[in-house]
């Protein structure tokens, strides 16, 4: 039996994901913080490169085991059908375009740092309903998990709670975007 790497950008990034994790808890405590989280609105140094950079690092930055392994278990699930419907490179075009919108709306209006990857988890989940959709389409099942997965967020977002409910809106949003307008790949692209 051969072992395949059959999802680069989902796997490459939930390895990164771990690592950072790790290295935060057992070797550099407030590694997480100081590097993969982007700041509140009045904290963002429009002069200083680091800012810029936390615009999307924080996707990989956790703030512990069960946050990540929540969030990987959807990367990982829906990352491979996605990466073979949009291809790796679409993909991981996708993840940071989402990571970058969350990242500025985050620095813009919220008066909390963020980080971690639910934004890039609920836009595999709107991003999967597209997966067998003919263009133009819009498939029930779209409808029905923005009642579920959106819809929750909206109710608790009214909550005081440590989640970016902000960040699961927006990933959600990018996700349907891209369903909507970008076409899966052809066996001729990459």
């Amino acid at each position: 039996m051969k072992i395949k790497y059959n999802a680069p950008t989902s796997l490459t990034f939930a390895i990164f994901c771990i690592i950072v994790l790790f290295v935060n808890d057992f070797f550099l405590q407030g590694l997480t913080e100081n590097v993969f989280t982007v700041p509140a609105h009045n904290n963002f140094d429009a002069s200083n490169v680091h800012s810029y950079f936390l615009l999307f690092s924080h996707i990989l930055g956790h703030a512990d085991w069960n946050h990540l392994w929540g969030n990987l278990a959807f990367i990982l699930l829906l990352g491979p059908m996605l990466e073979e419907s949009y291809g790796s490179l679409m993909l991981a075009l996708m993840i940071f375009t989402t990571a970058v919108v969350t990242g500025v709306l985050n620095v813009c209006f919220f008066p909390q740092p963020l980080y971690g990857s639910s934004g890039v988890a609920f836009m595999m989940i709107l991003l999967a309903s597209f997966s067998n959709t003919k263009r133009s389409e819009v498939p029930l099942s779209f409808f029905v998990i923005i009642l579920l997965y959106i819809g929750r967020d909206v109710v608790t977002a009214i909550k005081a709670d440590s989640i970016s409910q902000f960040a699961h809106l927006v990933g959600g949003v990018c996700g349907s975007l891209f369903g909507y307008f970008k076409p899966k790949k052809t066996s001729a692209s990459i």
